[in-house]
């Protein structure tokens, strides 16, 4: 694990997107990471009925879903606004 990317506490759902917002920083900057509901219910197999439930599932999964995004942050495959959409979990 690259001891350059670290993830915060930080975690809310985004009702304007249907996303999971957290966020890690590299090199003291602070990188806005999302994951959207369609993903979280692949991984549970479940439909999300709430944010709060979709945060639930998010904490089920946080080290996988924080390892895929650290490998695309350090991919540099930030989107236009410069946020890492994790759109799938390998």
């Amino acid at each position: 694990m690259n001891q350059g990317v670290i993830f915060t506490e930080m975690l809310e759902w985004d009702a304007n997107v249907s996303a999971i917002h957290f966020s890690a920083q590299q090199q003291g900057v602070l990188i806005d990471c999302y994951i959207n509901k369609q993903v979280l219910e692949h991984l549970m197999a479940e439909k999300i009925n709430s944010g709060e439930q979709a945060m639930q599932i998010f904490e089920q999964f946080r080290f996988d879903i924080e390892d895929q995004a650290e490998k695309l942050i350090e991919q540099e495959a930030f989107d236009v606004q410069g946020h890492i959409l994790v759109e799938r979990i390998e």
